[in-house]
């Protein structure tokens, strides 16, 4: 494993207690007494926090509607999975050797998970504020990105049926395949009177949703 202090450069923090920072980044395959799990858990609530703060301020004019849609686009694994992956997070984390052979470093699932243990670690090590600068440039460039609330392409596309008359659109996983660390789900969305559309995520809600905006560019809605 990559000395932390290469990671702690890339955060821009140093740790007091480096230990909160080498259990973050300890993989339960590693069979360790402690691993990221917990910090996990609390580093999810505090990136909650930072991002509903950080939206709250940059669009006053918004309602917790679309401030909600832009929240749950910020938060989600994806978002996490880049954060990660633009501080090469994967040469850092300790995982066993199968795990790491099976390809469990470039894992999108591990990457967000640890992504949010370290975050966690950095709260319990320097409170809010230190959570709060490491987490504002690992943000900004999806922050930016954010023209507009998002709309999640399964209500869009349902909303678009439904003024059609269509109904509602159908789902269905076609293919599972790959390891059950680093799953692939194949989903094909059905429209009445239209040609199917089919897409792959690493879960099914994602491949549904992959499916959905497959079908929205399909149709040019």
């Amino acid at each position: 494993m990559t000395t932390p202090d290469l990671l702690q450069d890339r955060l821009g923090y140093s740790f007091k207690n480096e230990t909160l920072l080498k259990t973050a980044l300890t993989h339960a395959s590693v069979g360790s007494d402690t691993d990221y799990e917990r910090l996990e858990f609390l580093g999810d609530r505090v990136l909650g926090l930072i991002v509903a703060e950080a939206l709250y301020t940059l669009y006053p004019n918004e309602p917790e509607g679309d401030l909600s849609k832009r929240h749950t686009a910020l938060v989600r694994g994806e978002t996490m999975t880049q954060s990660a992956r633009s501080i090469n997070l994967g040469a850092y984390i300790h995982v066993s050797e199968s795990e790491k052979s099976s390809g469990g470093l470039n894992n999108p699932n591990i990457l967000s998970d640890i992504m949010e243990a370290v975050i966690g670690a950095v709260y319990l090590d320097g409170g809010l504020e230190a959570a709060r600068a490491v987490l504002t440039p690992l943000m900004a460039e999806a922050l930016n990105a954010m023209k507009g609330p998002p709309r999640d392409p399964k209500t869009t596309l349902q909303e678009w049926t439904q003024g059609q008359g269509l109904g509602l659109p159908e789902y269905e996983m076609t293919a599972r395949t790959g390891p059950d660390h680093a799953p692939d789900f194949t989903v094909t969305v059905t429209v009445t009177g239209k040609k199917p559309a089919t897409a792959s995520g690493p879960s099914k809600r994602a491949a549904e949703k992959s499916a959905a905006q497959a079908m929205i560019d399909q149709l040019g809605i």
